[in-house]
């Protein structure tokens, strides 16, 4: 690899040069494999003696560590191109999509991408200040399902506001909520709205919410942790949501 080309795909840790390039950074043989047959457009592939070959440029161990955005190295790195899809005004009408408000955990955004895949949630919609889904460690953390769910980010109170004005159910995860096991409003439609680690979802977003849910602690008189973090709470809220699906 030359010194420009080695500069070039560390550059792209930084969120402001994957914007202006609209690529990211993929690491591993499966997610690779995974992008490869989902038809996104590859620019580079580096890989180890051995792997991929065909459709990769050999390079040295010590030049993907130099490369690899990961504690340790993996045995091939992609530079893809980061797909293109349009912004609903409003969120869907007939079908369950999940809003973030400030979750700023690379990790936990990466998880609940992740949960959207599995629970067949296609739209994530993020507020600017939502941990950006093109950091490598949320496309890791991803396992692929950045493949497969459209994740935008827009003016979330705006989003919410159109949305509440045609009449899409809002839920929102509240300490003064409805038990969520007792509710009677969960339909299998509406924005599931989940918010920062720290604070939660922001005034502006939860005065749209038509639905504010209450996940219980166990027994509900006992003192234990605080709160659950966002993404394990948003599995618990998004299963209960299918479970209830007619």
């Amino acid at each position: 690899m030359t010194k420009a080309e080695i500069q070039f795909v560390r550059s792209l840790a930084d969120k402001q040069t994957r914007d202006e390039e609209r690529l990211f950074i993929a690491e591993g043989e499966k997610l690779i494999n995974e992008i490869i047959a989902s038809g996104l457009r590859i620019r580079k592939i580096y890989a180890l003696e051995g792997i991929l070959q065909g459709q990769a440029e050999v390079v040295t161990p010590k030049e993907m560590e130099r490369i690899s955005q990961l504690k340790s190295a993996s045995n091939c790195l992609a530079i893809v191109e980061q797909p293109r899809f349009s912004t609903p005004a409003t969120a869907p009408d007939n079908s369950l999509s999940l809003a973030l408000d400030g979750v700023q955990n690379p990790g936990n955004l990466g998880t609940i991408i992740r949960l959207a895949d599995w629970f067949g949630i296609s739209d994530i919609f993020c507020s600017a200040t939502t941990a950006d889904c093109y950091n490598p460690k949320v496309i890791q953390a991803t396992m692929g399902a950045i493949l497969r769910v459209r994740v935008h980010y827009l003016d979330l109170e705006a989003l919410l506001s159109r949305s509440a004005e045609k009449q899409i159910p809002i839920y929102g995860t509240m300490l003064d909520g409805e038990n969520i096991y007792e509710s009677q409003t969960l339909e299998n439609r509406g924005v599931i709205v989940m918010g920062n680690e720290g604070k939660g979802v922001s005034a502006e977003c939860a005065r749209h919410f038509s639905h504010r849910l209450l996940i219980p602690s166990y027994p509900p008189e006992r003192q234990g942790s605080e709160s659950l973090n966002v993404a394990m709470a948003t599995g618990i809220v998004c299963a209960e949501f299918r479970r209830r699906a007619k």
